[in-house]
């Protein structure tokens, strides 16, 4: 199934690049992260969880990173690299924040649990109030002797080189989502994901709808009464064309098989050329004496012609191939 932000199918496991829409946690992450708070939703989702060992340390950042493609790249799937900046964990403490010959302690205020708990009572009986820990935070351990390199943070920023591969078939309404590639946590925590956003480029030769493409294919008049061979550009290269005798301006032809692959590889869609029958400006003399001579012979057109033309392109194409 589909929705508007790409494919849920696709999607990979831990560590590996996903690809398709959000997961209602993945929503709910990315929303929070945006505007500024993310108390309470790690625990619903299956992040910080509360215990006797303490919690874990927390997640890293969610990064998103937008990905130009052309429609080439569409066709063919490509792999592109894409550099970002993030915090990685510290080489000097291995990411627990303390200096090298120590190690973090237990939390004297929690106990080591990351919790803060309090009883309310009142009319209606007890209450009891569960928060993360004031002094380590929720992480239920505390850092004495800080590491110089990282200041007792556990990570340190730095860039970084990524292949990522796409698929075929893909649009501007997908991403992808590599796992576990983002930002470390503080202290050991676990590293966040890297979102990339597909762009997919307009192409000004093509109009795009869905897997198939429009082109625009102007031809002479005489072209178009005794027909021609002509060379039209596809994504994937050139392709001779056969118009036929007598095609009028307006009308479309289908290449099948020129158009964009589908997802999962469910085959090709179609270019759709549509013929628009250039006339030209100015005429040599000899040009004119010819065309003079044509319309002595030539037939008046029917009284049906050019029905139909103010009607809207892409309703004609879609009318004639559904």
């Amino acid at each position: 199934t589909y929705d508007r932000f790409g494919e849920q199918g696709l999607r990979g496991g831990p560590g590996s690049p996903g690809f398709g829409g959000f997961d209602f946690a993945d929503a709910i992450e990315v929303f929070m992260r945006d505007f500024g708070g993310f108390a309470g939703f790690e625990e619903i989702f299956g992040g910080r969880r509360g215990g006797g060992r303490g919690r874990e340390a927390g997640k890293g950042q969610t990064l998103r990173v937008r990905l130009p493609l052309t429609l080439k790249d569409v066709s063919t799937g490509v792999t592109k690299k894409i550099r970002v900046a993030l915090l990685d964990s510290c080489e000097t403490c291995k990411g627990s924040g303390a200096a090298p010959g120590s190690n973090p302690v237990p939390c004297r205020n929690c106990g080591g649990s990351g919790e803060e708990r309090q009883v309310q009572r009142s009319v209606f009986g007890q209450f009891v109030s569960v928060a993360p820990c004031r002094v380590c935070g929720g992480e239920g351990r505390i850092v004495e002797t800080p590491c110089e390199s990282c200041r007792g943070e556990g990570r340190v920023r730095k860039e970084t080189e990524l292949d990522v591969e796409v698929p075929p078939g893909v649009s501007s309404e997908n991403f992808l989502t590599l796992r576990g590639q983002g930002s470390a946590g503080p202290r050991g925590g676990p590293k966040g994901d890297i979102i990339v956003l597909l762009e997919v480029q307009d192409d000004a030769r093509f109009k795009r709808d869905g897997e198939n493409l429009l082109y625009e294919l102007p031809i002479t008049f005489t072209q178009a009464a005794l027909g021609d061979q002509v060379e039209v550009p596809t994504v994937d290269g050139t392709v001779r064309l056969t118009v036929p005798p007598g095609i009028q301006s307006g009308e479309v032809l289908r290449m099948r098989g020129q158009g964009l692959p589908g997802l999962h590889g469910r085959g090709k869609g179609d270019q759709l050329v549509r013929v628009r029958i250039w006339t030209p400006q100015k005429l040599s003399k000899d040009q004119e004496r010819i065309l003079q001579e044509l319309r002595q012979e030539e037939d008046p057109p029917p009284e049906d012609a050019g029905t139909g033309e103010d009607r809207g392109f892409w309703s004609r194409v879609k009318e004639a191939f559904s």
